[in-house]
């Protein structure tokens, strides 16, 4: 019987669907399962919705228990066998709020803010240290245990545990699961599951910028098709009218300039290119349809809608589950199991990408199996895609270092190489910005000197 502990199990429909997973797969059925929470609240909302899955699907058979707060969490963690990590520290108010408002009183504006750029840097700043003690608690009762992290940004928290810490850790998301099917369907190309089934693809890169080098169909190439496609598209999108589909412009002009599709969205890879969110160009956000502010938009609507959603799941006495596209369940199963079980997932780089730096996490194809995650290895990107991960690695590898060594001059560093960042502001200006943002964060930072 597997010990299962989630981090952050006040995210309900999160923590539903990778537990829900694992009840959905026999040799877990049984398992123990710690939900683990600051939140009192959502903690009991999340263990009555999982014990009612618990009844439906699986005759009760898992045990579940809740951790409340900082004092009974290394009791939580005792023994575990597998921690899922989906925190988020500072919530949308109000570290979020921060992360959006300081930057744009410099004239800096954002998309999504949670894996690069200011806000990802500072979301990354002020959530290592909470995962570093997590870490902590880990290497002292339960040592063996993998960690599977969620939570952005994600090669910067991956890439920290890995390097401070001795926790087996891979980092998890969903844009590999589904980059196939947004290509296909913002191409208006046939998007069915039997097709996808039938389609083969090789995805490597870094979290948000791993690149579909390769996409056949009965060992065609698709790549000629799909741009010759994308490129009509995007005429009829910049000359006219946009359609629902043209949310992915962004992705498919960096696919026309730089010859590969991009893992995810168009308005997270706005922000992590110099190319498209200008102060002094303020015509391009129509023009390529980029959604600023799109996140704290997104928080809002949830938190709005969530109580609703909550009292309309409670009151279902027959909700169940059913298996989703989580990795969680699946990396689980086939620890326990030995069953082999495929991934992308993010690891430490040490040569499977080799043009990329070696302390870089990179998202690769990965085998899982009692072994537990082993990333496997790729060779060279394309130049021009390692060049472009590489102005992002760069953020990450610096912010790590902040974190790690409680140094401000790292995190200065971090932001004047953004991408974006020093595409609109001078120097002293990212200065002054990142002062703003420290004093603005208070204690949700640990002290710099």
């Amino acid at each position: 019987m597997a010990k299962i502990v989630f981090m952050g199990a006040g995210s309900t429909v999160f923590a539903r669907n990778v537990i829900g997973d694992c009840m959905c797969r026999e040799a877990l059925k049984d398992s123990e399962f710690v939900l683990y929470d600051i939140d009192a609240e959502r903690l009991k909302e999340s263990e009555f919705i999982l014990n009612v899955i618990n009844k439906n699907i699986n005759d009760g058979r898992a045990k579940i228990s809740t951790a409340l707060g900082v004092k009974n969490r290394r009791k939580a963690l005792q023994g575990a066998d597998f921690v899922i990590n989906a925190i988020q520290v500072g919530g949308y108010e109000p570290s979020t709020v921060i992360d959006f408002e300081i930057p744009k009183k410099y004239g800096l504006r954002q998309t999504i803010a949670d894996t690069l750029g200011i806000g990802g840097i500072f979301r990354g700043l002020r959530t290592i240290p909470v995962m570093l003690d997590f870490a902590r608690d880990m290497e002292a009762v339960a040592p063996n245990a993998w960690f599977l992290n969620y939570t952005n940004p994600m090669a910067m928290l991956t890439g920290a545990m890995l390097q401070g810490t001795s926790v087996k850790t891979v980092g998890l998301c969903h844009s590999v699961q589904v980059c196939v099917e947004s290509l296909l369907g913002a191409l208006g190309l046939e998007n069915t599951q039997e097709r996808r089934d039938k389609i083969q693809s090789k995805i490597a890169g870094i979290n948000h910028m791993a690149w579909l080098l390769e996409i056949t169909e009965d060992g065609k190439d698709l790549y000629p098709e799909i741009k010759k496609v994308a490129d009509k598209k995007l005429k009829e999108w910049l000359k006219g009218p946009k359609d629902q589909k043209s949310w992915n412009m962004v992705r498919l002009e960096m696919m026309r300039r730089f010859g590969y599709y991009v893992t995810e969205s168009s308005e997270h890879n706005a922000e992590y290119l110099p190319y498209f969110i200008k102060s002094g160009y303020p015509e391009l956000i129509d023009k390529w349809n980029i959604p600023l502010d799109e996140y704290p938009r997104r928080c809002i609507n949830q938190i709005a809608g969530w109580k609703k959603q909550y009292a309309e799941l409670k009151e279902d006495p027959k909700l169940g589950h059913t298996l989703s596209r989580e990795y969680g369940s699946g990396i689980i199963n086939a620890i326990v199991t030995d069953t082999p079980y495929r991934i992308g997932g993010n690891v430490l780089n040490n040569g499977l990408i080799p043009n990329l730096p070696q302390k870089a996490v990179v998202e690769v194809p990965c085998l899982v199996d009692r072994n537990g995650v082993q990333g496997t290895y790729v060779g060279d990107l394309p130049e021009q895609c390692a060049a472009l991960n590489r102005t992002n690695i760069n953020v990450q590898l610096l912010t790590i270092e902040a974190a790690l060594t409680g140094k401000k001059d790292k995190i200065y560093q971090a932001a004047l190489l953004d991408p974006h960042t020093s595409a609109e502001l001078p120097i002293d200006s990212i200065i002054k910005m990142c002062d703003d943002l420290i004093k603005a964060h208070g204690d949700m930072l640990p002290k710099y000197k």
